[in-house]
This record gives structure tokens, sequence and C-alpha cells, in this order.
């Protein structure tokens, strides 16, 4: 689907997964991250997460941001490129601002959608755009002026491997990509779930094996960090099925990760749902859980 988007340099082209039966049906914006492969940063990528997440009840509208590889804007002369940061946070906002038109549009899902619950996810990049929606600033490097993008529509979020608050940004990604130098999550109040592995240690970015938890502990509460065991930054193959660039490529950790996810979701956007509650005991109670949670 086409949203026509004036200031855009392209139309926002999104997909929408939505379950085939239900009412009052909650949403999750699903951001793709910046990685190099030509479609997985795109609408068309994240499969295992928007399928299971549209199979157990959510509607998950994804978009093709304009740093999408499918594009051919990373190396244009647009002061935004290459990663368009602001441009993708933006894309979310005119996502929520036209969901009269994606009703209408997609076939079966009018008058089926709840405007009260609606949350955000987004993995490495897509973190740093949804965390911008969930209350972090951060400041244009343009011009140094700090940029509020927060969205109060959106009521949670999931954090996915995303870039920490750069204080200690490596070389390489401070030359590149200087928005990342000072991302500031005091502001962040919006509840949200964090999910970092502990493997997941790129030099080009930070030395810091904490750095993808940033958004945790920089952040103030309701947070919970899950922590995932032997991950590194595909956390087993989130971004498409039998994707070459998961290095850590496990279906069993990709199932544990996405439900992780739902679960919290649920009970975030349906306060009383047991659901979160049971996860995190599940997990607990493991013999050899893939993972640990913490919660403030």
């Amino acid at each position: 689907m086409i949203l026509e988007s004036p200031a855009r340099a392209i139309d926002l082209e999104i997909k929408v997964s939505a379950p085939e039966t239900g009412s009052d049906l909650p949403v999750i914006l699903l951001s793709h991250g910046h990685g190099n492969s030509n479609f997985l940063s795109s609408l068309h990528g994240y499969g295992p997460l928007a399928d299971f997440w549209a199979a157990h009840g959510f509607v998950v509208i994804q978009p093709t941001h304009l740093d999408s590889k499918t594009l051919g804007l990373r190396n244009s002369d647009d002061p935004q490129a290459p990663l368009y940061w602001r441009s993708r946070a933006e894309d979310m906002r005119h996502i929520l601002d036209q969901l009269d038109r994606i009703e209408a549009v997609v076939r079966g899902l009018a008058g089926r959608v709840d405007r009260a619950r609606i949350a955000v996810a987004g993995h490495s990049l897509g973190g740093h755009t949804a965390s911008m929606l969930l209350g972090m600033r951060v400041t244009d490097p343009t011009d140094e002026i700090e940029v509020n993008l927060t969205d109060t529509r959106v009521k949670a979020g999931v954090v996915l491997a995303a870039p920490g608050n750069g204080e200690d940004l490596a070389p390489f990604a401070s030359k590149h990509y200087p928005v990342l130098r000072r991302s500031d999550f005091s502001a962040m109040t919006t509840p949200a779930l964090v999910i970092a592995g502990d493997k997941d240690l790129n030099a080009n970015f930070c030395d810091r094996v904490s750095y993808r938890t940033d958004a945790y502990f920089s952040s103030p509460g309701p947070k919970s960090l899950l922590t995932v065991f032997g991950a590194e930054h595909i956390l087993g193959g989130v971004s498409g099925y039998d994707a070459a660039e998961t290095s850590d490529e496990n279906p069993a950790r990709v199932a544990t990760v996405r439900a992780l996810a739902w679960a919290y979701l649920r009970t975030a956007l349906y306060p009383g749902d047991p659901a979160w509650t049971d996860a995190v005991a599940a997990l607990a109670n493991d013999p050899h859980p893939i993972g640990r949670v913490e919660t403030k």
C-alpha cells in the first residue's frame, strides 16, 4: 500500500499484516534496521516477527524507510542520508495520521482497529526509531538542536538491539553516523521492553558490551530488559527467514524473543493480562533459559 507523502523524497510504501478475524485489534508499527541486505531492510523483512505477531492478534504495519537499500537513496546528497533518522520517525507518525485510510483500503480491516492500543517495535536502527517515538531525544548534528518526536498515541514499545546513548561511540560510527553521538533516554517514559544479545558487540559502534542496553539503564521506568544469552546483533534471525546476515542463526532463540515481545505488549496494552507475568515465569523456570529478564 502507498501513502502519499508530499514532504518525502518518495511516497511511503507500507505492508499491513492482520488477523483474518477479531475486532478491536491492537497495532504494532514495526521499523526495520539499516542493514546491508537489499530487502530485509524494507517492508519485505522481519517475517519471523511480523507473521507471529499478526497470527497472535496484532495488526502489524511495516514501512519501507528512506534508508532502505531498495530505494537507492543512501548515497544521495540529502542531508539526512544515509540514516534518514528523522524521516524514519516521521514515517511512523504519518502512518498513525493515516490509520483511517489504511483501514479503508486494506480489505476486511475497516472498523477492526483499536486506536487506543498502539505499540512500536524496531530492530537496530529501527530500535532507534522506536525509541524516538517512545520519548528518546536526539541532537541534530547539522544544527545542534535537540529533536523531540515523541508520539503519545504510542502506548508501549519493544526496542531490539538498538544503538546506545553515544557517549563512547566509536570513531567510525561517530564520523559516518553523527546523530548517534547524542541520544538522551532520560525522557523516554513510555513503557518499553529492551531486548539485547549479550554477544552483540561491534567495535565500529562501541567496544562496551552493555551498549545495546542503554535504552533500559539510561531511561526511567517502567521498563523491562531481556538479555538474550549467546545472541549477536540479529538475535538468532529476527530480520528474516534463513537470512545470510544472521551470524547466530537459532530458530528457538527467535521463537522465544518474539513470544516474549508479544507477551510484553499484551500486558502493556491490556493491564491485568497475565501474558507477561506468565512468560517471565516460564523463562525463569526453564532449566536451560535463553536469557533473563529484569524490570524497573
